[in-house]
Order: C-alpha cells, then sequence, then structure tokens
C-alpha cells in the first residue's frame, strides 16, 4: 500500500524548507498573480524564484506542486500561457486549478504536468470525482465540507484516481473559500477568490437600527461576544488512520502565510501521526494535539468530518490567535560541542526555560547566558539580534541545522 503524503504550504523558500525537514513529502507554492495568496513584495516565491523553489523541494526529497487555482478573468487568461512557459521550465509535480478556463489552457501548453483539482471546485460526490478523472485530472482535492462517510464512499466509487483533503489550518465561513465578502467590505479591491481576502470574518460586528445612527448594539449569542463568523481552525490529526483507511492519498495543511515555526510544529506531529500508524502504534492524539497548541491558531474544531459544525466550532470572544509558546530563535550555527548561534525572532532573557526543537529532538534548557554578536554578556536579546546560546548539562542537538526555539506560555487551546 503507497504510504499518504504529507503536503505543507511553501509561502517562500525558508518555510518550505522549514516544512521538508520537519516531515513533509511535498510542498505547494505558488505567485501572486495565479494563486490564492497575493503578496507581492518581500521574502516570496515569484517568477523569478518559483524554478530554485521547485528544484529545491526535488533535492530535498519532495515533490512540488504550483497553484494556478484563482478564480480566472479574461485578463488572467491572456496572461496564461506567458506564465506556463515559466512554469514548463521550472518542472513541477503537479499543477493545482479550479477554472475550466484555466484547465483548458493547461492541456494545451503543458499537457505533460499532471493536474490537481482545487478544493476551489468544490467536489462533494464521486460522480463529480468521475468526471475529473474522465477528463485527465491525477488528483481531485475533496471540498472540506464532506463527512468521512462521504470519503469513504467517493474512495470505493472512483478508487483509480488520488484523492486530497486538509486536515490542518484555518478554515473559511463561507462555502469551501467561495465567498464575496471582502469584495464588498473593499469596494472590490481585496477579491477573495484573487487570493486578497481581507478576512472581514474576523472582524467584530455591531448593529446599528436605521432611525438611530450613531447608536451601536453589539450582536450577542448568548454570552459569547460578538465575532459571529469566525469558525475555529481544523485539526484532523485524532482522525489520521481514519482518513487513510477511507482512502486518502494526500494531507494538506493549510497556512502559506503562517510561519517557519508553525510550518515545522505542524509538519512534525503529523508526520509522528503517520508513522505510528503505518509502525502499527497507538497515536497519542491528546500530546499531539497539544504540540499543534504550540503553534498559533484559533482553537481547534474537526470540521465536518464527524458531525455538521454547530455553535462549539466558532470562537466568539475573539479573532485573534493564540498559542502555547513563543517562537523565540532559529540555530543558524553550531560553533561549540554546545554551543550555537542563534538568530532571535522574539525577546530572550537570561533565565527563560527555553524548549530546542528539531525534526528528531525536543530538548528543554534554561538560558544561563547570552552572547551577543559583539562577544559581550546580555541579559537581553532581541528581535533579530544574532547571539550565542549555550545547552545545559553538555547536552548536544545532532540535527541543529533545522533546530527552532521556543518560550513555553500559559494559553494552550488543545
Amino acid at each position: 500500500m503507497k504510504r499518504v503524503e504529507l503536503l505543507l504550504p511553501a509561502g517562500n523558500i525558508e518555510k518550505m524548507r522549514y516544512a521538508i525537514a520537519y516531515g513533509a513529502n511535498a510542498v505547494y507554492l505558488g505567485v501572486a498573480d495565479f494563486s490564492l495568496r497575493s503578496m507581492k513584495s518581500g521574502n516570496i516565491i515569484n517568477s523569478d524564484n518559483i524554478k530554485d523553489a521547485v528544484e529545491t523541494a526535488h533535492k530535498m526529497g519532495a515533490k512540488a506542486y504550483i497553484t494556478i487555482n484563482i478564480f480566472a478573468y479574461n485578463d488572467d487568461i491572456k496572461k496564461l500561457p506567458a506564465f506556463l512557459e515559466i512554469i514548463k521550465d521550472a518542472k513541477p509535480d503537479g499543477l493545482i486549478f479550479s477554472d475550466f478556463g484555466i484547465y483548458s489552457v493547461l492541456k494545451k501548453v503543458v499537457p505533460g504536468i499532471p493536474l490537481h483539482v482545487s478544493t476551489q471546485a468544490n467536489t462533494l460526490n464521486y460522480e463529480a470525482v468521475k468526471f475529473w478523472r474522465d477528463l485527465g485530472a491525477k488528483r481531485v482535492i475533496l471540498s472540506r465540507e464532506l463527512s468521512l462517510s462521504d470519503i469513504e464512499k467517493i474512495s470505493s466509487k472512483v478508487p483509480d484516481i488520488e484523492l486530497e483533503t486538509f486536515v490542518h489550518g484555518s478554515l473559511c465561513v463561507s462555502y469551501s473559500g467561495r465567498c464575496l465578502l471582502s469584495n464588498y467590505m473593499t469596494d472590490n479591491e481585496r477579491q477573495s477568490n484573487h487570493g486578497n481576502c481581507a478576512q472581514p470574518c474576523r472582524w467584530s460586528y455591531k448593529l446599528v437600527e436605521e432611525k438611530r445612527p450613531g447608536q451601536y448594539f453589539n450582536i450577542v449569542e448568548d454570552d459569547r461576544g460578538t465575532y459571529i463568523l469566525n469558525p475555529k481552525d481544523i485539526a484532523l490529526i485524532k482522525y489520521i488512520s481514519d482518513l487513510i483507511n477511507a482512502g486518502i492519498s494526500s494531507f494538506k495543511v493549510e497556512g502559506r502565510t503562517k510561519s517557519v515555526f508553525y510550518a515545522s510544529i505542524v509538519a512534525k506531529a503529523y508526520k509522528n501521526a503517520i508513522d505510528a500508524h503505518y509502525s502499527g502504534k497507538i497515536i497519542d492524539a491528546d500530546e499531539l494535539m497539544f504540540e499543534l497548541s504550540q503553534a498559533g491558531n484559533r482553537g481547534f474544531t474537526s470540521g465536518f468530518l464527524t458531525d455538521i459544525p454547530d455553535n462549539t466550532h466558532y470562537d466568539y470572544n475573539t479573532s485573534k490567535g493564540t498559542a502555547g509558546a513563543t517562537f523565540v530563535g532559529t540555530i543558524t550555527d553550531k560553533t561549540a560541542p554546545n554551543t550555537y548561534k542563534i538568530t532571535a525572532k522574539n525577546q530572550i532573557k537570561v533565565g527563560d526555560n527555553i524548549e530546542w526543537l528539531t525534526p528528531n529532538s525536543l530538548i528543554s534548557s534554561r538560558v544561563s547566558n547570552i552572547i551577543n554578536s559583539y562577544d559581550e554578556s546580555v541579559d537581553v536579546a532581541n528581535t533579530n539580534e544574532i547571539i550565542y546560546l549555550n545547552l545545559e548539562n553538555n547536552k548536544n542537538l545532532e540535527d541543529w541545522q533545522w533546530g527552532i526555539l521556543r518560550r513555553k506560555e500559559q494559553i494552550n487551546n488543545v
């Protein structure tokens, strides 16, 4: 039986490399004009470096899929062939699309690259999966609104196509992401289905009565507050074995705009769950859920997998994510048997209890001394500073190249 794939987001090449190092078998990436992530500046993947990104993934032993999953207008279709020439040279392992017009162009211009049908296509039943299979798709990414029994039925009816499902990350309040709320709230400047959603579902709303202008009333559902459109994040790590047995080929994690810390924590947790399944071990779901809670989240839900979401699947109190740990640094070099060069990502103080995390280990150590880049002993290191830290008791990290540091906090959403 072929092992299930763990598919992580690649918002940039650095995040991609960490995701793969911590367990991803594949990554998905895209450029602003044709992807549902529209960042146009900063450390991003674009037409100039997308070939390097794919090559980097391949060198690390992972597959790379490119997203071309916008809802396309005429101007988008006009620009697509030139972009596909770049894609052809990059040699990705698959292209993710949702639009029929884009599908038509892909078949003509890059017929040799496997096609994956995006979740934006809202595939909910086995006849739709058959339709895409007959059109030549290699994989269908199922809608997030499906139950486990629905997935099992589709897999049994169409066993000759790969099925992918989302297992972790933010949920959209709209049906499979088909939303116009952002368009309306920003005078059409930030279109959801062109990757530029303003996330108005995370905003706090109040009620105004037309004859009482300026008087605002809270929209309250019982005593839970006003964030009436704010779903919790999906986390299906408890159901890994069920989904594998149901016929899923690939587990997808959401979060191309999330941090290196998020990619590492989530990849490691799901890899451990998958490894436990194939080795016949019992998956310690509570421990893995605790690990997932260390990365930013809005609380967790099982989505539609086991039941229809009710009010417990929403956070009515705040739209802000919480985390059980703060990302405080990455290890960039080893300078002595137990001394490491660190790039600080948040403030670090002498006396902090830090966890050193790598793909294969987790070590707790108190910060007893901080040496800055001028070889001075200091009490505090701030964001982006280069410092040197020791692991206590002569402990050692063999795979330090991918090491990240976190400081445990008091809040945990499990």
